[in-house]
């Protein structure tokens, strides 16, 4: 490792261990400022169901007199989140099956991913969404970026009292997974909050250390006449990765055959022991407006604003090796090898939006993107062309968007396109949403969009001789129309087509030869169809998740499983007079057989293979789960089948999915 990242390293681990403490610090004061615990409500105003919610409520803080003279109770209605598209959500507190499939290091349903075998590692797809358009292409390594928060996945708050929820889960050799959180307001137009989300595990193999962590404050606010409001986050994240390209050859076969001596993972020989990678990110973000022009009666309802959103994130990825490894061909030297690349991103938008009963909400914006995409050095090849060290520019965009209901139809529009600078692009998306009941929604959308590859495809620079080129390569476009239907009594159904021209990828398509960005010359189709379900009788449920998948393509540039399914037996009740609310079950997970895409830890990216298939082994993970209050408890024995269902598992070629393991952890909230 170079004494300067060792130097960023320690710097790191000491802000960490810094933020820890001052959040314990919070925390304990939070908790001191809370008179006892939550009482339940009298048995009359009780509204438990079979998730084991309850109204929030507690004692004033005061004398005795004080104490025994009223209660103040709280609905929990009133801890509101609030998403980057000002949709907004209640806290939720309650245990459901939809909770422990978000219980994981990502705090998503992971349903259309697999995960590598260690916690912190990176997952490989079985599933393509293409629902998040941009005009602008990211840094690339997207490998790397599962656990990378965007500008669109922040929450906002507003809560009646400080909210403080914890969350703990244990790795999988030697660390730990912690999240923790508040929030509060300090009136009724501020809230502020600040969260860190730390992990690191050591892994059950030779030189796959996993250490991530995630750093968020956020902040909102709106005056007393509601004319001006802001919202801002700032956001550190970081994702340090040991690599060891996978298992040899012979030890795959002894990891297929059982071998009893090697049953010990860290035993079984890797491609490499001396490697690591590292994506590092900072965010600044700002957006708000001010209504110059507010009118409002009983007959009319109309505001004129004035917008401004600004965003400066910055973003650089490290590989690190101290020797040459004949897996990535030969390099320009023979030791103390080290990839960087960095992206620098200013971004500014003004907007103007007015709105009407009439004809919605109608939004017109023009955008300033400055970018720096830049290496260390120029590289003069013995061959080709130079290669610069950077790639630089402005981009104008100008665009609108559009919200109204009609008839009780939700509908939303957006359109963008980049009219100066080097990199043209544009988007449209169109949703329209419809609510026939309490019970069933239904939604369709389309989107358009035209954006040039990712940076890494275009340029990069390497130690490694092979891995250094700079493309000139065309649009990516994509157009994709999808269907969604909600409904608690009939159940879910999603079904998107999807239409990818110059598709941008990472082959490896011919045996034994480098990794190296190519465009396709053909379109590909891509149909995806999921269906969800549950079935219940009494305390019994049946909760089903299946995803049929077709691709249409030449050659195997694009691949996804065919058949991709989550079952779910579990038994819920209460007990101990209803202060315990249990859940326990089992999941069984299966995926059909593909050529599974294959992870480059130089590039931080997966690439196309057809050499080796993946998938077509069943997972079974037994849980119990309970409720105490505000506290939800998880226990699991995931992949309780390893043993004896064969060693056939893998999560990309070379890459084993996990042995049989233990796991538990909590999440508590808590109110002050």
């Amino acid at each position: 490792m170079n004494e300067d990242y060792a130097v960023y390293a320690k710097k790191i681990k000491e802000v960490k261990h810094i933020l820890f403490v001052i959040f314990i610090c919070i925390t304990v004061s939070a908790v001191q400022a809370q008179e006892g615990e939550f009482k339940p409500v009298p048995e009359k105003k009780q509204r438990l169901d079979q998730r084991g919610e309850e109204p929030l409520n507690r004692e004033n803080k005061g004398s005795e007199k004080d104490r025994t003279a009223k209660r103040k109770e709280y609905d929990i209605n009133l801890y509101k989140i609030i998403s980057h598209d000002r949709d907004t959500t209640i806290l939720d507190t309650t245990l459901t099956i939809e909770k422990d499939y978000k219980y994981n290091y990502l705090r998503r349903d992971d349903f259309e991913l697999i995960p590598f075998s260690n916690l912190g590692q990176t997952y490989n797809s079985l599933g393509y969404s293409f629902d998040r358009a941009s005009a602008f292409p990211s840094i690339g390594m997207r490998a790397k970026h599962f656990n990378y928060d965007e500008i669109e996945d922040v929450k906002y708050f507003n809560v009646p009292t400080p909210t403080t929820e914890l969350f703990f889960k244990t790795a999988m050799e030697q660390g730990q997974l912690l999240d923790a959180f508040i929030t509060m307001n300090t009136s009724k137009r501020m809230n502020f909050s600040i969260a860190y989300k730390g992990m690191r595990s050591l892994g059950k193999y030779q030189n796959v250390l996993s250490s991530t962590g995630n750093f968020r404050l956020t902040a909102n606010y709106r005056t007393k006449n509601d004319r001006y409001g802001l919202r801002a986050h700032f956001y550190s994240q970081d994702v340090l990765n040991n690599e060891n390209g996978g298992l040899t050859t012979e030890a795959v076969a002894d990891f297929e055959n059982g071998v009893e001596e090697f049953t010990d993972r860290s035993r079984l020989s890797v491609q490499f022991q001396d490697a690591e990678n590292i994506l590092v990110g900072k965010r600044y973000y700002l957006e708000h407006d001010y209504k110059i022009v507010r009118q409002k009666d009983s007959l009319r309802d109309n505001n004129l604003r004035i917008g401004h959103t600004f965003n400066y994130e910055t973003k650089y990825y490290i590989y690190n090796q101290d020797n040459e490894n004949a897996l990535f061909g030969d390099s320009f030297i023979s030791s103390a090898i080290r990839d960087r690349s960095q992206l620098r991103k200013l971004f500014n938008q003004a907007s103007l939006s007015y709105t009407t009963k009439t004809f919605g909400d109608v939004k017109f914006k023009a955008n300033h993107t400055k970018y720096d995409y830049f290496f260390d050095k120029i590289l003069y090849p013995s061959t080709g062309d130079v290669i610069p060290n950077r790639i630089e520019g402005d981009v104008i965009s100008i665009g609108g968007e559009w919200r109204h209901t009609i008839a009780g139809i939700q509908l939303k529009a957006d359109l963008l396109a980049n009219v100066s600078g080097e990199l043209g692009g544009n988007y449209f998306t169109g949703r329209a949403s419809y609510k026939f009941n309490d019970d069933f929604n239904a939604e369709a959308s389309i989107v358009i969009n035209s954006k040039a590859p990712n940076f890494n495809f275009i340029i990069n620079q390497s130690d490694y001789i092979n891995y250094n080129w700079r493309n000139n390569l065309k649009n990516e476009r994509t157009q994709s129309i999808n269907f969604s239907l909600k409904s608690k009594k009939w159940g879910n159904a999603d079904v998107s087509f999807t239409s990818l021209d110059n598709y941008t990828y990472f082959s490896g398509l011919v045996a034994d030869s480098q990794i190296s960005p190519q465009q396709s010359q053909d379109g590909i189709t891509y149909l995806k169809v999921k269906v969800g379900k549950e079935f219940r009788y009494g305390k019994i449920a049946l909760n089903n998740t299946v995803m049929y998948q077709q691709v249409t393509q030449t050659g195997d540039v694009f691949n996804v499983p065919e058949l991709v399914t989550r079952n779910t037996l579990y038994y819920t009740d209460k007990w101990f007079k209803k202060a315990l609310f249990i859940q326990t079950g089992v999941t069984f997970s299966y995926f059909t057989e593909y050529f599974g895409n294959a992870y480059s830890p130089l590039l931080g990216e997966f690439y196309s293979q057809n050499q080796q298939k993946i998938g077509g082994f069943p997972r079974f993970d037994v849980f119990i789960n309970a409720k105490v209050r505000r506290t939800r408890i998880y226990f699991k024995l995931e992949h309780l089948n390893s043993s004896f269902t064969g060693y056939n598992f893998f999560s990309a070629p070379n890459q084993p999915y996990r042995d049989f393991v233990v796991r538990f952890g909590l999440v508590w909230n808590f109110f002050s």
